[in-house]
């Protein structure tokens, strides 16, 4: 492994050690393994992928009062204490800024095949199995609702609706990850995308059938 990857690795792991367990170390090193799984089938800067894969969570805005530059910012300072040179670092950066899906609900400023790649491995790691595990953890960190059939999800939400929401969890999969499946970028994404899809599918049928007594 690259020097400076594992240094990366170590500093995340570290920074990350007491974090919300849906935006952990363990979120971080699943997005890392899958980018670079997909990375493998695309011509893309392999440095680049991994440096942002595992810091493009480093301070997510919503545990930082909203700040969406606290997490550009901590990555470029560590990617420079390390002498990256300073291309890779304006990348990551950009990545970082560009590749959520909150941002995706506004104007998107940047995009490149390595952002692509690292943007499909975190939206896979929000979907499936994990995904929904995931979507009920921080469910709970907020002290939200599991569900409330008087509370409809709001599509088409502005960027500023999606981040303010306080919806109940099993709208958010009507708001966003049932989504990702058609937002994928490569080959890789879409594929592996599919039948994490189509098990959320079958989770919901279960779920209202359980709500209403029914099995």
């Amino acid at each position: 492994m690259n020097q400076n990857i594992q240094l990366t690795l170590n500093f995340v792991k570290k920074e990350l050690e007491n974090a919300e367990a849906g935006h952990d170390w363990w979120h971080i090193e699943r997005v890392w393994k899958t980018a670079k799984a997909i990375a493998d089938e695309e011509k893309v800067d392999t440095n680049v992928v991994e440096f942002a894969a595992l810091l493009h969570d480093i301070a997510d805005s919503k545990f930082h009062n909203g700040d969406e530059e606290i997490g550009p910012q901590k990555a470029g300072d560590f990617l420079r204490s390390l002498a990256v040179d300073e291309e890779t670092v304006v990348h990551v950066q950009l990545i970082i800024r560009n590749m959520s899906f909150k941002t995706s609900l506004g104007q998107v400023q940047f995009s490149s095949p390595e952002m692509q790649v690292v943007q499909d491995a975190d939206r896979l790691d929000a979907i499936g199995a994990i995904g929904i595990a995931r979507a009920f953890t921080y469910g709970g960190y907020k002290n939200r609702e599991l569900y409330n059939p008087a509370i409809q999800p709001k599509i088409n939400q502005s960027k500023e609706a999606y981040k303010n929401s306080t919806a109940p969890t099993i709208n958010h999969f009507y708001e966003k990850l049932l989504l990702l499946k058609d937002q994928m970028n490569t080959a890789k994404g879409k594929e592996m995308a599919q039948q994490r899809h189509t098990f959320m599918l079958q989770y919901l049928e279960q779920f209202y059938a359980e709500w209403e007594g029914k099995r």
